[in-house]
């Protein structure tokens, strides 16, 4: 657990204060929304839509390869089951990883399932790029308390602290 006077763990200090955190596909361009922001949203959900339709059709494919070799109804409702909560457990995680940041330990044992649901992950990708840069909401906010924390360490004290209760006679 990190404590509230630690800097934010995406926040990058430098000498002139904290750096924003990129994001992939948008850099840190998210901060002012500058260097065709809004084309780039479009791209990546346009992208991710693509993705995900692609990965539906490809797993219509492999259903039918089963039906071809006729494995039988149990294993049809199997796969079909897997692949629904895979789906689901994916988007859930993704999703949540754009408002807090995902505890490590957990989203290494989750990656096999995080994996074999991956159009859940598009669908959330999809989803987040068409009211923000995903991951955006989170890196602002921890950017911005990276900057109060930095302007509050580096603003300068008015005056000597022991004097402070004492009232100064003319």
């Amino acid at each position: 657990m990190s404590d509230a006077s630690e800097p934010a763990p995406s926040a990058r200090e430098t000498a002139g204060g904290p750096e924003p955190e990129p994001i992939r596909f948008f850099g840190t361009t998210w901060l002012d929304h500058s260097g065709k922001y809004g084309l780039r949203r479009a791209a990546v959900a346009l992208g991710s839509i693509s993705a995900a339709f692609g990965g539906c059709l490809l797993l219509r494919f492999a259903y039918e390869g089963l039906e071809i070799a006729q494995v039988g109804a149990f294993v049809d409702i199997l796969v079909v089951a897997v692949f629904a909560i895979c789906s689901a457990l994916a988007f859930r995680r993704t999703w949540d990883a754009y408002s807090r940041r995902p505890d490590p330990r957990t989203q290494a044992s989750l990656r096999s399932a995080t994996a074999i649901g991956f159009i859940g992950a598009l669908l959330a990708y999809f989803l987040r790029s068409l009211t923000e840069a995903p991951g955006e909401q989170l890196r602002r906010a921890e950017y911005e308390a990276a900057r109060k924390q930095y302007e509050r360490r580096t603003s300068r004290r008015a005056g000597n602290p022991a004097n402070r209760g004492k009232k100064k006679r003319a």
